[in-house]
């Protein structure tokens, strides 16, 4: 994806079902499960580079014992630096004192970061600040072992301001106004709550020491998660670690998030990507499941485990863009996903080009849009060799072996075309000449391209086309191309997201702004008006009561028209070449990704109804010139 856009978070949880002394024996480490979740975590680094967070928690640590261990990192390399933290710890007392270090027993008692379970969060931060406090896990303490929860995850709440009411309603006093603090306060009412009651079940009856053990035993993590998922709205992945031991994988009841668990006699582990356990444990993907929306995976203190639901399923939306862009292209489905979304886009391309592949060169911009290029291109040789056959049936029954030969020639022209130059940095802060260094974020190979080709490049998606604009458009019109067809794998994004993708703000999106422009072209602009009276009549309604009427901005034209003015839109200026955009249809993109069918940035159907509401907030605040996100 040629322009900026943050990725989801990523979530890495691991249970050890063995004694400690068990990997030592079997792996030669007294590290082993550290040693997995740098791994877990750093083969999800596409899913965050803000920031890192590792929680552990030990079981049956004697009292006065440390037994939670928490560490955040926002450096540059926040994986990095997380677990170089932790190991220095222990390199210093194998320099000190070897014994110790071989004394797994001593190391559980004393040390950080040796108990059985550990959660890992890579944190992507879509909204506000990038402080080491907003880093995931999230702690929430107490003196009694099952009062204390570490939560981390992937996810955004659509109704932030409501679920914070519930919580003052309650009487409480949150630090902050965020989807994180309320959802662990949340989740920390109903765990005191279920205390409470355990506590009075067995009061007068054991003593205060022995009932601590049977809320452990007892402690219901599935009536927790239900009683304070109950107003949730919006798309998650999150995970908990409690302090007795028990844990918990909750999944969003549309599968918007994505989650993969594991297990067998030694470990269980969640990640939220599945070629990520399959790389870290040798594990065949056959044996790798998926969390069930509105499902958790809970795992209780003594080893076992069940996926039990928590909220109601609703009809499954998992994230589309998850398959274009998000997740890395090596998951088996994904990476047939990313091809078939080259080959669906290809016949628009063809069109394009006159059906000249003779003198076309095709290529991709970024790295990420390599596998949607190779199915482009496997498009490209299909066709290709219908036209031999026919030309070579056209022949006769005797063609000579040269005629056959030229013929066999013809094939798609491929180059690598654009390179992005990592070490450029854009240190003018000038609108003007801060543009001219943008121009050179990347290099191009020179010498593949005349002034008679057609020169297509397939993107992942086009979002707000500013890179497009300011660099890539204007680098590759000096190669001389008669035209540039900028091709995107994903449809035209119109609408805000609202779970977890930094895609808030209406205006920003380049095909939203062409909408508006055909209206204005076509003395059309009373629609805007009209629709901003629609969306602030609704706007106190309950959200479940809310339409997407922004999609009547779209409504007068067609696809075809809109990328058009988006081509229009985006065209440098002193651009020589003819400039065209070409978007995947809605149609195609659900024939490639036939399991992953939430589509709502593409098309306004949101899952969920907070997703009405915040297009609703987010035209609202277009019209009014407020650049704020409407979550």
């Amino acid at each position: 994806m040629s322009d900026a856009l943050k990725h989801e978070c990523g979530v890495a949880m691991l249970r050890l079902l063995k004694p400690l002394e068990f990997y030592k024996e079997k792996y030669g480490t007294s590290f082993y499960a550290l040693k997995k979740m740098y791994l877990l975590m750093e083969k999800q680094r596409n899913r965050g580079q803000d920031g890192a967070g590792l929680a552990n928690v030990k079981l049956n640590t004697p009292a006065g014992k440390r037994y939670i261990s928490r560490k955040r990192s926002t450096t540059n390399n926040p994986i990095e630096e997380l677990f170089t933290q932790i190991n220095k710890k222990f390199i210093d007392l194998e320099d000190n004192d070897p014994k110790k270090l071989e004394d797994i027993r001593w190391l559980k008692t004393n040390m950080p970061f040796t108990g059985e379970l550990f959660l890992g969060h890579l944190r992507y931060g879509t909204y506000g600040g990038n402080s080491v406090e907003q880093c995931h896990p999230f702690l929430r303490q107490n003196n009694w072992k099952t009062r204390n929860l570490a939560l981390a995850g992937n996810f955004n709440m659509t109704n932030v301001d409501e679920l914070f009411g519930h919580l003052t309603d309650l009487g409480q006093h949150p630090k902050e106004k965020s989807d994180t603090i309320t959802i662990i306060e949340k989740i920390g009412h109903f765990l005191d709550e279920e205390n409470i009651n355990i506590y009075q079940k067995y009061k007068g009856d054991f003593t205060k020491k022995e009932i601590s053990k049977k809320i452990e035993e007892e402690l219901d993590i599935q009536k927790i998660l239900q009683n304070s998922s109950k107003y949730w709205d919006g798309g998650y992945v999150m995970c908990g670690l409690f302090g007795h031991g028990d844990a918990f994988a909750l999944r969003d009841p549309s599968a918007i998030r994505p989650a993969y668990y594991y297990s067998d006699d030694e470990i269980i582990v969640v990640a939220s990507e599945r070629p990520v356990i399959q790389t870290t444990f040798n594990i065949h993907i056959n044996k790798i499941k998926e969390i069930k929306r509105g499902h958790a995976l809970i795992i209780k203190n003594d080893g076992t485990f069940s996926e039990k639901e928590v909220v109601k399923p609703l009809e499954r939306k998992a994230c589309s863009f998850e398959r274009i862009y998000f997740s890395r292209g090596n998951d088996k489905d994904i990476y047939n996903e990313r091809i078939e979304l080259g080959r669906q886009v290809f016949p628009k391309v063809l069109e394009a080009v006159d059906k000249d592949i003779k003198n076309t060169v095709f290529s991709y911009i970024p790295n990420t849009a390599e596998v949607s290029y190779y199915g482009m291109m496997k498009a490209a040789d299909s066709y290709l060799n219908q036209v031999k056959t026919e030309k070579i049936q056209r022949l006769g029954s005797n063609p000579s072996s040269e005629e056959i030969n030229e013929i066999m020639q013809i094939s798609a022209r491929a180059e690598k075309i654009a390179i992005k130059d990592a070490k450029l940095r854009t240190f003018i802060t000038s609108d003007v000449n801060r543009d001219d260094l943008v121009a050179h974020v990347y290099d191009i190979t020179y010498g593949k391209v005349s002034s008679e080709d057609n020169l297509v490049i397939i993107d992942d998606s086009i979002v707000r086309g500013t890179t497009l604009k300011q660099s890539i458009l204007r680098i590759l019109d000096r190669l001389g191309p008669k035209k540039i067809i900028v091709v995107s794998s994903a449809p035209q994004i119109r609408y805000p997201d609202c779970y977890g993708i930094d895609m808030a703000i209406l205006g920003d999106f380049v095909a939203f702004q062409a909408a508006i422009e055909l209206l204005k072209d076509n003395n059309k602009q009373e629609v805007i008006e009209e629709i901003y009276k629609k969306c602030t009549a609704q706007i106190s309604l309950p959200k479940e009561e809310m339409k997407n009427y922004v999609k009547e901005i779209y409504a007068p034209f067609s696809a075809k028209e809109i990328s058009s003015k988006i081509s229009q839109i985006l065209k440098p200026k002193d651009t020589k070449a003819e400039v065209e955009i070409i978007y995947q249809s809605i149609e195609d993109l659900h024939i490639a990704c036939p399991k992953h069918s939430g589509d709502w940035y593409f098309t306004g159907n949101y899952p969920t109804p907070g997703g009405n509401k915040v297009v609703t907030k987010a035209f609202i605040n277009y019209v009014e010139g407020n650049k704020k996100r409407a979550y």
